[in-house]
């Protein structure tokens, strides 16, 4: 899976849902970004704007916690996911990803 089948994944669950009034970004360093803007309905982009809370986490580790082979909390508590900005935004995510 690449950053492209992720994007389009993300946009075919999270644009239909109903707007979560914040923007995340999730930063893969080199490899790129993934920015959902929640404000005025959910878009997702490729883009490297500003967001309320990034999270900071490699590409494969994304992949993993994506595909069911990595919990988001112990990729927190091992250092592999990295929050900066709004923690409470982060939590919110569930609810439109999930």
């Amino acid at each position: 899976m690449d950053l492209a089948t992720l994007t389009a994944g993300m946009k075919e669950r999270i644009e239909a849902k109903p707007a979560f009034g914040n923007s995340v970004k999730f930063d893969f360093g080199d490899a790129g970004k993934i920015h959902i803007d929640g404000k005025n309905g959910n878009t997702v982009t490729n883009d490297d704007g500003a967001a309320d809370c990034t999270l900071k986490i490699a590409l494969g580790d994304f992949i993993d916690m994506v595909e069911g082979r990595l919990n988001g909390m112990n990729a927190f508590m091992s250092g592999k996911l990295k929050v900066d900005g709004d923690m409470s935004v982060a939590m919110k995510l569930q609810s439109i990803i999930g």
